[in-house]
């Protein structure tokens, strides 16, 4: 599979404009970023680069007095998963809910385990995370605010369903608090294959199915579920939600990321042409995660 490298020059540089280039990149394609002194540097499969797409999605980015430019190379050919493994990420620790005791949610990969400062006296929850190419190793807001939505939901023996499961990081979470089945897909075949082998490592693999596909997918899958789950960018959320809906169990919970605070309204207004009302929020900078139910509307706002 080939790919285009592209550099990305933003000025002034700062941690939000780098998140939002790579956002509005990802709505034309792009799978992966690394970030760089003077902004990140993207990777597209060549056969997708649409570079009229591009321009148009940087054009729209929202912080004004950013100047954006980039610069296109093929990618080299390289061992991506060797490349990981010599970098990998630090632990990210996310609290438990008070309702489950003292602790965290670890996420960690294999070479960064958790710190040897958590204490054994409270209960720690870890998984593994071997992000080979994929997007969910708990280091973004949205995949955070996704993990702590999840710990504020009662999953004990329910059916999970993850759209563009990245790593798998959701469903393998779900299943850790006590779901009893997951299924996930994803239109990436690196993340779909990543996602199944992360579900080995943290020993869920058998309550696991990973798919590979877009939303169509789900015509395949049998029955609903009690949780869905989508943390992809916002124009695939408008496009699919009224797949996610379909395979909503009556009383179901669905769960949003990956978009920002100003993208709400076009989002909340979607969920309710589909039946659906918010329930919560959760902020984190300039990004949000949406919880919606088929239940009546309950005013709830978490930061």
């Amino acid at each position: 599979m080939k790919y285009y490298e592209v550099e990305f020059t933003i000025s002034p540089v700062s941690q939000d404009a780098c998140d939002i280039v790579s956002a509005l990149a990802g709505e034309a394609g792009f799978e992966t970023f690394e970030e760089t002194a003077t902004g990140v540097k993207g990777y597209v499969q060549q056969q997708l680069f649409d570079d009229d797409l591009l321009r148009q999605l940087l054009a729209a980015c929202p912080l004004p007095g950013i100047d954006i430019s980039y610069s296109v190379g093929e990618a080299e050919d390289r061992d991506w998963n060797e490349q990981w493994e010599q970098e990998g990420f630090e632990p990210i620790s996310i609290p438990l809910p008070s309702a489950m005791g003292e602790g965290s949610l670890v996420i960690h990969d294999g070479r960064h385990l958790p710190d040897s400062h958590l204490s054994p006296l409270t209960s720690h929850l870890s998984i593994e995370i071997d992000a080979h190419l994929a997007f969910g190793t708990g280091t973004h807001e949205t995949t955070r605010m996704m993990c702590a939505s999840l710990l504020d939901t009662p999953l004990e023996g329910k059916r999970v369903l993850d759209c563009g499961t990245g790593t798998g990081i959701l469903a393998i979470t779900a299943l850790k608090l006590g779901a009893r089945e997951a299924v996930g897909y994803d239109i990436d075949e690196w993340s779909a294959d990543n996602a199944r082998h992360n579900a080995v490592i943290n020993r869920v693999d058998e309550r696991f199915t990973s798919l590979l596909g877009d939303a169509a997918i789900l015509n395949k899958v049998e029955g609903t579920f009690d949780v869905v789950t989508a943390n992809i960018n916002r124009n695939i959320l408008l496009a699919d939600m009224p797949a996610f809906v379909e395979k909503m169990a009556p009383q179901a919970t669905l769960l949003l990321s990956g978009f920002y605070t100003d993208d709400i309204p076009l989002l909340v207004e979607r969920a309710k042409e589909l039946g659906l009302s918010l329930v919560a929020q959760r902020d984190d900078k300039n990004w949000s995660c949406l919880r919606f139910s088929h239940l009546s509307p309950l005013t709830s706002h978490l930061s």
